[in-house]
């Protein structure tokens, strides 16, 4: 009976003091949610994410991370199995709970790299969808890509093809999906492809106990295979650059084109032509459009010699899709805008202009203070 006693205090004993370290880590965990909370009010409006585009995050976020940790769990397992650890490999494949979690709570979630796609796609998605739908001046004509798909040239039809085709992928990825299609950038993929194998390893270490060497090799290969099947020109934005580049439009052409892609909602075709037609990275087109005040979007404009209606179509469609752009303001900004002169424009716009890297070693140093 005194054993059972003693064995019971201990339990109890045991219980109190995980019960103590829980309440002395809550104090810090409380401060952090304050500091959170008041960063969190103190945000100007323009930086916030709305309610949607949040949802719509967290989503891609989850079903990101779901893809790649599916393929890598179904591969690994199987390598397991294979090299006579039939046990680890059923542990793999059996835990249902996702790493995202611990890749959150290790804070590689915060990449600036990744989320800058992320936010920057998850917004261009939302905006999309919410452009108006406009009637096309003549009915029977079929819509910009169809034409485009139907092109006489080659090239052109191949790329809407090629667009049309990584459009109907990504609306109809399911979230996890098998193949561990991250829709990323090969560097961004990559980089989460070995964030996910570290927290599986670091999940199943345990389970693999003497053996971890083995479930290290079997994730380091499952990795190096997701890695090199790995195609970035399946993406949406890169057949859109493709196609944009194929079509290489001359200064009296693209107006039309662009105001056609946001009738018709194809809004990685209008930031690709943008992107196209000044040498720019998709991605900082994609800023320049998305920014709601418009301060680069219209002197590009003007750069690449669109007229007044071309530009007033362009800012209405956008103004109606995105609650943030404030339709009186550009209307008052319209005759301004117009009257701006193109080569003006591309004069203000030329450090715009340079090597993304260089530009980025410029703000790097700048952050660094002067001599």
């Amino acid at each position: 009976m005194s054993i059972d006693r003693r064995d019971m205090d201990e339990g109890v004993r045991k219980d109190a003091n995980r019960l103590l370290a829980r309440a002395a880590a809550a104090i810090p965990r409380a401060d952090r949610r304050l500091m959170v909370a008041i960063d969190d009010f103190f945000l100007p409006e323009e930086a916030r994410l709305d309610d949607r585009t949040r949802s719509a995050l967290a989503a891609a976020i989850a079903g990101m991370t779901g893809a790649v940790e599916a393929a890598l769990r179904q591969h690994a397992a199987r390598l397991l199995a294979a090299r006579g650890e039939p046990e680890l490999a059923t542990a793999l494949v059996a835990d249902r709970e996702p790493v995202l979690d611990r890749l959150v709570s290790a804070g590689l979630m915060r990449d600036t790299d990744i989320m800058r796609e992320l936010i920057g796609r998850v917004r261009a998605d939302v905006l999309g969808e919410a452009l108006p739908v406009q009637a096309p001046d003549e009915p029977d004509r079929p819509s910009l890509l169809a034409r485009l798909a139907q092109s006489a040239d080659s090239v052109i039809s191949s790329s809407a093809m090629a667009m049309l085709s990584a459009e109907s992928r990504r609306r109809s990825a399911p979230p996890g999906e098998a193949q561990g299609w991250s829709d990323l950038p090969a560097e961004l993929h990559h980089r989460l492809v070995w964030w996910v194998a570290a927290a599986l390893r670091e999940r199943h270490s345990e389970d693999a106990g003497d053996n971890v060497a083995v479930l290290d090799r079997a994730l380091a290969e499952a990795s190096l295979r997701q890695v090199g099947a790995h195609d970035e020109g399946d993406r949406v934005e890169a057949a859109a650059i493709r196609l944009a580049g194929a079509i290489d439009a001359h200064a009296d052409e693209l107006a039309t084109l662009l105001v056609e892609a946001l009738a018709d909602r194809r809004l990685p075709l209008f930031v690709a032509l943008i992107a196209h037609a000044l040498g720019l990275d998709y991605g900082e087109a994609r800023e320049i459009m998305l920014d709601p005040a418009g301060d680069q979007l219209w002197p590009v404009l003007r750069a690449l010699e669109l007229d007044r209606t071309s530009i007033a179509r362009i800012g209405l469609a956008l103004t109606e899709a995105d609650p943030r752009r404030d339709l009186e303001a550009f209307a008052d900004r319209l005759d301004a805008i117009a009257e701006l002169p193109s080569a003006n424009a591309r004069v203000a716009l030329a450090p715009l202009l340079l090597h993304p890297d260089y530009r980025a070693a410029m703000r790097s140093l700048a952050r660094g203070g002067g001599a």
